[in-house]
C-alpha cells in the first residue's frame, strides 16, 4: 500500500460512504471504487438508479460492498421506516460515479422522483459528482450550466478525465480511476482548522473495582469520543486519547493511553495536561467508587450486600481549574432537564462549552451509532439534528475550533 493510500485510510476509518450508481458504461468502474473505499476502513452502502442495473447488476455490489444495494424510492419495506430519510442521515458522504448529463441535470433542477435524488435532497452530507459521458455531452451548454449550479451549492465535482471514450471519441468526459477518486474522497474530510493544536481527548467508560470479578460501570460505549479523537485528528490536531475500557479502533497517530478506573483516568489526563491546547471530556466517569475493594471474590451469602461508595475525582472539573488551562470542553449526558443540568455544568465547572445529549433514546446515545447534541457556551447555543456520530463528530469539531480560535484572538487583544 502506497503512502497516500496509507494517508487516506485515516481520513476513511469507520466513514460511511454513500455511493450513487447512474446509468452510463464507467459503472463498472465504481465496483472497484467499493473495494478501495472498503479496504481503507470506509463503510459502504449503494443506490443504483434503474437505468445503471443495465450496466452492473445489483448483486456485484451487494458483494464488493457488504450491504444490499437500494433500487427503489418506493420500496414499501425501507419506506415503512422512512428508508430514504435513514440513508440520508447515515451518510457522512455521498459520491455519485458515475453521474451522467441526466443525472446531473435532474441534480440541479432539484428534482427527487428516485430514491438517489431524493436522498441527495434530504442529506446534510458533502456530495461529490464524477461525471461520464460523451465529450460533446459534457461540453454541451446545458451540461456546463448545470456544472455551474451544482458548484454553486458546494457540490464537489471530481473530473471529468480526457481520453479515449467508450463511443470511440477523444476528449474530456472520461470518468476518473477508482485510486484517484479515493484521494479526492478522503479530502472532503480533511480540516485544517486544528493545525499545530494539541487535543486531549476522555472516552468510554470507567470501571471501579468492587472485588477481583466485579465492578461499577455504565453504557458508554466509547463511539462518540472516539469518533471525536479521529475528527479532531483529520482537522490537523496531535491528538491524546485516554480511553477507558472498550474495543474500538484508532488510528495509530492518535497518542493513546488505555485505563480502566477514574483514578487511573485523572493521572494520565495530568501527566500531559500542561502541554494541552484543549481538552475534551467525554469519557462517562463513574461519579462514585466503593470506598474499600475487596481482595477475594465476594461469596453469595447474605440476601442483601451494602456496599459505602466514595465520591471520584472530578476530572474536568480539575483541568478546568488549573491555573494556565487548555479551552475546556465538557459532556453532559441526561436523561431529563437537559437544558438546565448542562448550564449547570458549564457555569460550576467554569467550561468554554458543554456538549449536551439525551441518553434515555433507543435510537440515539449510549451504544447507538447515532446522536444528537445541543451545545451551549456563555454567549451561544447550538442545536445538532440526529446524525452519525461520525458526522457530528466532524460538526463539532469544526464549532469547538471556531470557538477555540475566537477565545485566542479575544486573549490577544487584552494582552
Amino acid at each position: 500500500m502506497n503512502l497516500l493510500n496509507c494517508d487516506a485510510m485515516n481520513f476513511f476509518h469507520n466513514k460511511n460512504i454513500l455511493l450513487g450508481v447512474t446509468g452510463g458504461i464507467a459503472a463498472y468502474k465504481s465496483v472497484t471504487l467499493v473495494r478501495r473505499l472498503k479496504d481503507q476502513g470506509a463503510n459502504v452502502q449503494v443506490i443504483m438508479t434503474e437505468s445503471a442495473q443495465e450496466f452492473v447488476t445489483a448483486l456485484t455490489f451487494q458483494a464488493i460492498s457488504g450491504n444490499p444495494v437500494h433500487t427503489s424510492l418506493l420500496d414499501p419495506q425501507a419506506e415503512a421506516a422512512m428508508g430514504h430519510i435513514e440513508l440520508a442521515r447515515w451518510a457522512d458522504a455521498i459520491v455519485i460515479a458515475p453521474a451522467t448529463a441526466n443525472s446531473m441535470a435532474r441534480l440541479a433542477g432539484g428534482e427527487a422522483g428516485d430514491l438517489l435524488t431524493a436522498v441527495c435532497l434530504a442529506s446534510k452530507a458533502p456530495v461529490a459528482l464524477a461525471p461520464a459521458m460523451n465529450q460533446a455531452m459534457w461540453s454541451n451548454q446545458a451540461t456546463q450550466k448545470n456544472l455551474q449550479i451544482l458548484k454553486s451549492r458546494n457540490i464537489e465535482i471530481f473530473g471529468p478525465a480526457a481520453g479515449q471514450q467508450a463511443c470511440g471519441d477523444v476528449g474530456e468526459g472520461r470518468m476518473l480511476e477508482a485510486e484517484e477518486m479515493t484521494e479526492k474522497l478522503a479530502s472532503l474530510f480533511k480540516q485544517k482548522t486544528l493545525s499545530g493544536i494539541r487535543v486531549m481527548l476522555t472516552a468510554g467508560p470507567t470501571r471501579e473495582a468492587i472485588d477481583p470479578v466485579r465492578y461499577i460501570s455504565n453504557h458508554s460505549s466509547g463511539k462518540m469520543g472516539y469518533a471525536i479523537a479521529h475528527a479532531a485528528l483529520e482537522a490537523g490536531a496531535s491528538v491524546e486519547l485516554v480511553s477507558g475500557p472498550c474495543s474500538l479502533e484508532v488510528s495509530e497517530r492518535i497518542q493513546l493511553s488505555r485505563v480502566e478506573s477514574a483514578a487511573q483516568m485523572l493521572a494520565a489526563v495530568q501527566r500531559n495536561i500542561n502541554e494541552i491546547d484543549i481538552f475534551i471530556a467525554v469519557a462517562a466517569v463513574a461519579d462514585y467508587r466503593p470506598r474499600a475493594i475487596e481482595g477475594q471474590k465476594i461469596k453469595k451469602h447474605a440476601d442483601t450486600i451494602t456496599l459505602e461508595l466514595v465520591k471520584n475525582p472530578d476530572i474536568l472539573a480539575m483541568v478546568a481549574s488549573l491555573q494556565n488551562r487548555p479551552f475546556c470542553v465538557g459532556f453532559a449526558a441526561e436523561t431529563e432537564n437537559l437544558e438546565q443540568y448542562a448550564k449547570q455544568k458549564l457555569e460550576s465547572k467554569q467550561l468554554d462549552m458543554i456538549v449536551a445529549n439525551r441518553v434515555d433514546k433507543s435510537d440515539s446515545g449510549f451504544n447507538s451509532d447515532y446522536n444528537s447534541a445541543t451545545v451551549f457556551s456563555a454567549n451561544s447555543t447550538t442545536e445538532f439534528e440526529k446524525s452519525t456520530k461520525t458526522r457530528l463528530a466532524t460538526e463539532l469539531i469544526g464549532l469547538i475550533a471556531s470557538h477555540y480560535i475566537n477565545d485566542e484572538k479575544i486573549t490577544e487583544q487584552h494582552e
